[in-house]
């Protein structure tokens, strides 16, 4: 059973107004303080978030239950302060991001101006083992057309500095700002992709390799890939669910790989479209299904994606827990939904962001 892993950005704010609070580093500073608790928390690019990552499990059940538990625990480190935590993927309320303070992100700052200053959004990215650099490349090639389904699945982040930006995931739009993110062509070998990272970190246009930000990747530190395409999920039992799918995409793209099985040949354009569509409708609208990339209603082209995977969820044990999970988010729709009915509701902003991290906490 290949195991998986998450990793969520949380959006820090202020439990009575919902404003975002920059402060990460007293946040960290008090989760230290609890004696023989496992550090599962990290900084992150800017002062208002924080960052926590799983460990790798086989049983969807404990990666739920390890999500769950890493929210509240984020929660209360943060209640300690005065602040506390919701899973937005961009903060719906006005806010002048804070960068935080290490050689690093200064770099980042320096090098990269105003694109700095907008990156105050928050991600889930999923991991999950595979055997080799060799089979994690044929992996990367052959799940490229199912990515932006992920996303839609995911989208959370329709505000933007107080206003409703159109998209179901604005979040996505802000992260193509780098130079290194997006989709990728194909390659076809494990020593072409570690040729191309080798020849990008050389241009100097990007510092290290933790800066490859392709929407799917090698780790550099796991022997894993690593799904980038997701907004931080709302509600935790969707993490769960794309965390249940990354792993029969995976499973299903080496069982391909190994049956000699080619992957599509769609273009870097045409992969770029998909992943706007997405970003724009995430489940509320139509989607490029992954095959013919024409427009197909969203809810069809999810259920392709079960039924590409179906067999990988079935050995794994994950087909009912992905049924009943995708039932669920169709039904109560995704984070952006959710936030646009709580606007519509409350008339408030404010109340969005408070009514989410209610969400959160579940």
């Amino acid at each position: 059973m290949r195991t998986v892993g998450v990793e969520e950005e949380l959006l820090l704010v202020d439990p009575e107004t919902g404003d975002p609070r920059a402060m990460s580093a007293a946040v960290l500073a008090r989760a230290a303080l609890d004696a023989g608790e496992e550090e599962v928390f990290e900084k992150e690019l800017h002062e208002q978030m924080l960052e926590f990552a799983t460990h790798p499990q086989e049983e969807m059940e404990r990666l739920h239950a390890e999500i769950v538990r890493c929210r509240k625990e984020a929660a209360r480190h943060a209640g300690e302060l005065g602040a506390t935590v919701a899973a937005l993927a961009t903060s719906p309320l006005p806010v002048s991001p804070a960068v935080g303070v290490n050689s690093r992100y200064q770099w980042m700052a320096d090098q990269y101006g105003v694109v700095v200053q907008e990156q105050l959004v928050m991600g889930c990215h999923v991991h999950v083992a595979v055997d080799s650099d060799e089979e994690g490349v044929a992996v990367a090639d052959r799940v490229r057309p199912w990515l932006p389904v992920l996303a839609a699945l995911s989208a959370n982040s329709p505000f933007w500095q107080g206003k409703d930006t159109g998209y179901s995931s604005y979040r996505s739009r802000v992260w193509q700002r780098w130079p290194s993110a997006g989709p990728t062509e194909l390659f076809g070998s494990a020593e072409r992709y570690h040729r191309r990272v080798a020849d990008m970190v050389s241009t100097g246009t990007i510092l290290d390799e933790k800066m490859i930000y392709f929407d799917i990747r090698l780790s550099e530190r796991y022997p894993t890939v690593e799904f980038r395409v997701a907004d931080v999920c709302l509600h935790s039992d969707t993490a769960v669910l794309l965390a249940c799918l990354a792993r029969g995409l995976v499973e299903s793209a080496a069982r391909e790989w190994r049956e000699g099985v080619e992957p599509a040949g769609h273009s870097v354009s045409l992969l770029r479209l998909a992943a706007w569509r997405a970003a724009r409708s995430g489940l509320t609208g139509e989607l490029l299904h992954p095959a013919t990339m024409r427009r197909m209603p969203a809810e069809t082209v999810v259920r392709a994606l079960v039924d590409h995977v179906e067999e990988a969820l079935v050995e794994a044990g994950d087909l009912e827990r992905v049924r009943a999970a995708l039932a669920e988010l169709l039904r109560r729709g995704n984070g952006a939904r959710v936030q646009r009915e709580l606007l519509e509701r409350t008339g408030s902003l404010r109340d969005v962001v408070t009514g989410c991290v209610r969400h959160t906490q579940g």
